[in-house]
């Protein structure tokens, strides 16, 4: 009995401590006036995002285009101006990533991909999807997730000390869980209806909401069956919801707001829009290296890398995966610096770590590389596997490859494939320049004659350019070119 009454008053002393917090983290919503639970000051919003963008730009890198950096710049700068957080300096930032996303850091920072921008086709595109995460910043969605995560798991951590119930900080975090990600729906809606709004008041057609959802929605229709097709997850922006915008009629409404803010000729800027485009990467870029059928370039590295025949390869920002189609292999591609004058075998087992080495042997490859193979089990994602690893040396880098089956009977069924693909790693010739060098988008004029189907043959677009080619223009699935209209090909 004693006990008891000791849990109760220290949950009422805890539950008193909670509330005083609550009250204490309440700011004004910039966007509604209301007071909402937050758990940050705007100065330390703001002290975030400035933390974070040295991450983002090294994770990614940009756009190596001032004159495009500046037209992005503007193009938000404009959109921001007129927003709820005028008061913020913001910064748009194009990242030179394949990825079609676009996404914002507490305190103004805004990035879109380069990715994402070869599927937009005007000036106001552009300005809804930097509007959107605008209204991201605007309304603190960021911060309002992270107060109520915060908060939830402070009341978890009392509940659970409070009252002796083991299981109560997991129902609690459960319930936190399930509350936080329940923001997402709302949240995007109301980044919809802010960005919609400053559409508007800043001299574009509200309408490009909707126009620019339903380019990514096509996208991201395009994007699922690919990855089927390719056995990966699809990578898609996380602002286009479950159904088509055309039968979304809450999202219609949301945006459809913004009409009472009545617009006179609304600017749409395409050819300035598209006359920036004109040169930009698409898909793959240099840093990230060139994968054309089998074989791998990358220019700044100087190496060249063959892949066995019919096996799927993801370029990942820090490393090449590779696989046959039925999945029952895989190889994983990094690369190290080498630090010390030791050997291939020493880098093995000291810098790696491999313990229980076996079948162990020097090899060399066709170019005169040095290097060094071995087995060693270790966990994978298929478990506890034999896994064959091989390191080459070339210039002042080990390049570390890692290959294990699935099979656990027959460990050594793709030992081949492993060993060639290892040894496949070469200096890359001059005559293999333009082979590493990546796509870029071009402007054309289409006449009446301009068919997708034709230009898909000229491309050097690898995978599906037909309807690549109709994604980027907006003629997704079965459209085709105006004459005398400007379209987006690659070459």
């Amino acid at each position: 009995m004693i006990k008891r009454q000791h849990t109760v008053t220290t949950f009422i002393l805890l539950l008193s401590v909670l509330l005083a917090l609550f009250s204490g983290g309440c700011a004004q919503n910039p966007v509604t006036g209301k007071s909402d639970f937050v758990l940050m000051s705007e100065d330390q919003e703001i002290a975030i995002g400035r933390q974070n963008h040295p991450q983002i730009l090294k994770q990614y890198g940009e756009v190596n285009d001032a004159k495009l950096q500046r037209y992005v710049q503007n193009v938000g700068a404009r959109v921001a101006r007129i927003s709820h957080r005028s008061n913020l300096i913001f910064r748009f930032t194009l990242l030179d990533s394949a990825e079609v996303n676009a996404f914002a850091l507490p305190g103004g920072y805004i990035y879109i991909t380069r990715g994402l921008l070869a599927y937009l086709n005007n000036e106001a595109q552009l300005a809804a999807v930097l509007g959107h995460e605008i209204g991201h910043v605007s309304a603190r969605h960021s911060v309002r997730q992270q107060s109520a995560g915060a908060a939830t798991g402070l009341l978890g951590a009392i509940i659970a000390a409070s009252i002796d119930i083991p299981q109560a900080s997991n129902l609690v975090n459960v319930a936190g869980t399930a509350l936080v990600r329940g923001y997402g729906r709302e949240h995007e809606l109301e980044a919809d209806r802010l960005g919609a709004e400053y559409l508007a008041r800043s001299g574009y057609s509200p309408a490009a909401m909707l126009d620019v959802i339903r380019v990514l929605k096509d996208q991201e229709t395009f994007e699922k069956t690919l990855a089927k097709q390719q056995d990966r997850e699809p990578r898609v922006y996380h602002g286009v919801f479950a159904t088509h915008p055309d039968n979304d009629s809450r999202l219609k409404n949301v945006v459809g707001r913004a009409n009472a803010l009545k617009v006179r000729n609304p600017r749409i800027n395409r050819t300035g829009f598209l006359n920036n485009l004109n040169g930009m990467t698409f898909g793959a870029g240099e840093r990230e290296g060139i994968l054309r059928g089998r074989d791998f370039y990358h220019k700044p590295l100087g190496i060249a890398l063959r892949f066995p025949k019919d096996w799927k390869v993801q370029n990942l920002p820090d490393r090449l995966l590779t696989h046959p189609l039925n999945r029952a292999a895989v190889m994983q591609i990094t690369i190290e610096d080498i630090n010390r004058r030791i050997s291939p075998r020493d880098f093995m087992i000291q810098r790696m770590r491999l313990k229980n080495i076996s079948h162990d042997e020097r090899i060399r490859n066709a170019d005169g590389m040095q290097g060094y193979t071995a087995i060693a089990t270790v966990r994978t994602s298929y478990g506890n596997r034999k896994t064959r690893f091989v390191v080459m040396y070339f210039e002042n880098r080990a390049y570390i490859f890692a290959g294990a089956g699935k099979n656990i009977r027959d460990p050594f069924q793709y030992d081949r494939e492993f060993i060639s693909v290892a040894k496949s790693l070469r200096r890359l010739r001059s005559s293999e320049t333009r082979l590493a060098t990546p796509l870029k988008i071009r402007i054309v004029k289409a006449n009446k004659r301009t068919r997708f189907s034709r230009l898909a043959r000229k491309s050097r677009i690898t995978n599906n350019p037909e309807q690549q080619l109709r994604l980027l223009n907006q003629r997704y699935p079965r459209g085709e070119p105006a004459n005398g209209e400007y379209i987006k090909v690659v070459k």
